[in-house]
């Protein structure tokens, strides 16, 4: 989960770093912002859109391909919120065939995006400036609105409703994304979580709790600092799908660090994130089909 612990490693993988490589990985991280194009990209649209929810209306970006219906798919971006990146990572995902909602999940306390050039979540004023916006996201509040984000999707015409809905996460996003499959278990055929954390607890609505109302096939991603810090997280997962009898591939990706999926982190790894992407790829050709 993304915390100042988490930040506090990825300043310290950075900082073990010489000043070459980290030139060398800043040079990257600024190309990978030009993300790869499939190789049959579909022409695209995308619009800024805003979802009437029973808490206020919530600021999103919904992308899909110019023409033709296609699967759905809502994206829950991590503590950074929305924005460049995740609208690129959006498009890239449009391109692929796919009708896609990326939302602002902070909406009861800002509009997006809400972080300046350069601020990002390793520094503690951010952490400040977030967290009350994290509060006011509880697990009840997260349900609600993937009610009225999964609803958006089903009323757009570029939504092919036949072949269901998938939901991906990234960071914070990662139990949300068990959230919306447990409360729209009847849509949602896949899930996909990247660098996630917080999916086991010790409390009653912990999200690997709810893996027993999930339907559909699903993609862990996790980091392995992550993993570094809560080895156990895994099995518990593994477990819990496996007694659901639900398909779930659960990896801890070698040498990565939590965060290192959008292209705009400091902790980027290009490889990896591409590997990642491939997979999320393949899971949704097969669910969605």
């Amino acid at each position: 989960m993304c915390d100042e612990h988490t930040a506090d490693d990825n300043e310290h993988y950075l900082a073990a770093m010489s000043r070459r490589q980290f030139g060398v990985m800043a040079g990257a991280a600024g190309l990978a912002m030009l993300l790869p194009v499939p190789a049959d990209a579909k022409p695209i649209s995308g619009r800024n859109v805003s979802i009437k929810t029973p808490d206020g209306q919530a600021d999103a970006y919904f992308v899909a391909p110019a023409t033709g219906t296609h699967p759905g798919v809502l994206v829950w971006p991590d503590v950074m919120g929305l924005r460049p990146a995740f609208r690129q990572m959006a498009d890239r995902l449009a391109q692929s065939g796919y009708a896609v909602l990326v939302v602002n999940q902070f909406y009861r306390s800002t509009k997006a995006p809400f972080l300046s050039p350069g601020e990002s979540y390793d520094q503690p004023a951010v952490r400040a400036r977030i967290a009350p916006f994290r509060e006011a996201l509880t697990p009840d509040a997260t349900v609600r609105d993937a009610k009225s984000f999964t609803a958006f999707l089903d009323a757009q015409p570029q939504v092919n409703r036949k072949r269901g809905l998938a939901t991906t996460g990234y960071c914070m996003g990662g139990p949300m994304v068990i959230r919306t499959a447990a409360a729209v278990s009847g849509r949602i055929r896949a899930g996909a979580t990247f660098h996630g954390g917080g999916f086991v607890t010790d409390t009653p609505d912990s999200p690997h709790r709810l893996i027993p109302a999930l339907k559909g096939s699903y993609l862990i991603a996790i980091a392995a600092n992550d993993d570094a810090r809560a080895p156990t997280e895994k099995d518990v997962l593994r477990a819990a799908f496996a007694t659901a009898k639900r398909p779930a591939e659960i990896e801890v990706y070698p040498q990565t660090m939590h965060g290192w999926c959008p292209p705009d982190s400091k902790v980027y790894n290009a490889v990896q994130a591409d590997r990642a992407w491939g997979r999320m790829l393949a899971l949704f050709e097969t669910a969605l089909a």
